[in-house]
């Protein structure tokens, strides 16, 4: 179940990279601004994304966000796509944050469901939220 809004970013693509034709598979960096926990961000991420012979793309990235204050939250994740009008590509995926902040500490051990758009034009809209553990899960061991 989707819970609170962890972060919110804008920003813009800045590379593109073809790493192979068989099969195809796109290296993308961007950097973005915004909030986590809302708390002022800037930050900078690349991933690679997997183009299936049926048209979907299959991604994974890792990221680097910084604070105003100079504090580090860094990111890995995975994410299924598809291409839109223009040249524009959208994503679902999910998200995982480490950092040693202690104002955004509870990234430690939050999952994050993510929205992530890219226009046309190479510009970026983020969104992820706390992915929160069922009640029927909570307290049961795998």
């Amino acid at each position: 179940m989707l819970g609170e809004l962890l972060a919110e970013s804008r920003g813009k693509r800045i590379v593109r990279r073809v790493l192979s034709t068989e099969p195809p598979t796109v290296e993308v960096s961007f950097e973005d601004s915004g909030h986590m926990l809302g708390v002022a961000t800037r930050g900078m991420g690349t991933y690679t994304s997997v183009i299936r012979a049926d048209g979907s793309i299959h991604g994974h990235g890792q990221g680097l966000t910084t604070t105003e204050d100079g504090e580090g939250i860094t990111w890995t994740g995975t994410g299924e796509g598809a291409f839109g009008p223009g040249g524009s590509v959208s994503y679902r995926g999910m998200l995982f944050y480490r950092t040693n902040s202690q104002k955004l500490a509870r990234l430690n051990n939050a999952t994050a469901a993510f929205e992530y758009e890219v226009d046309g034009e190479g510009n970026t809209v983020a969104k992820a939220w706390e992915w929160k553990q069922g009640q029927s899960a909570k307290g049961k061991s795998a």
